[in-house]
């Protein structure tokens, strides 16, 4: 009985431990794994600042209003911005967070939080009141 349990273990290891032959390994990465890397290898502390979302947010979506708030206590890993454009008009609110994300993609790769509120004018002035 111990020789059959000995030879059934030897069995089952050689499946388990056996390399297996002719298999290729491929390895590739997605582009959102890719920044993903690429921020983390980066430096500890976040090259992100609000001035630099603000500018780019005004210069690519036309944005009227830009207010960036660093959440993180100033080590530029956590932002909340309120973001007024009329490129946001007749969009979800998906459609308009998906926008704004495509546009600050390589920032908000490289910070830990990201709370954007996008409002049409329209919207903006009714919230004023």
């Amino acid at each position: 009985m111990y020789a059959r349990t000995t030879t059934l273990l030897s069995r089952s290891c050689r499946y388990i431990f056996r390399a297996p032959l002719h298999q290729k390994q491929t390895f590739s990465l997605s582009a959102r794994s890719f920044a993903a890397i690429n921020a983390a290898m980066a430096d500890a502390t976040s090259s992100v600042t609000p001035d630099g979302l603000r500018s780019k947010l005004i210069e690519q979506l036309q944005a009227q209003h830009v207010e960036i708030e660093d959440l993180s206590g100033g080590c530029g890993q956590a932002f909340q911005a309120v973001i007024v454009s009329p490129q946001f008009e007749k969009k979800t609110m998906l459609a308009r967070h998906r926008l704004v994300n495509s546009v600050l993609k390589a920032e908000i790769a490289a910070i830990h939080a990201w709370t954007p509120k996008c409002y049409t004018p329209e919207q903006w002035q009714a919230l004023q009141q």
